[in-house]
């Protein structure tokens, strides 16, 4: 079954990227701006319950 997750890590670097790419960069902005929660509820019913595909 698909879970809510809040937050991922993809790395273990992710502090690195926060010294690197600016404040100001356009995807950091996007992704302060647009929630994307609603995708979890439309989504639900397209994944097996048994095995998370």
């Amino acid at each position: 079954m698909i879970q809510n997750q809040q937050s991922m890590v993809f790395s273990s670097y992710m502090d690195i990227y926060d010294l690197v790419v600016p404040t100001d960069n356009l995807l950091r902005k996007i992704n302060d701006l647009i929630d994307f929660s609603f995708v979890y509820e439309e989504l639900k019913d397209k994944y097996c319950h048994d095995n998370g595909r």
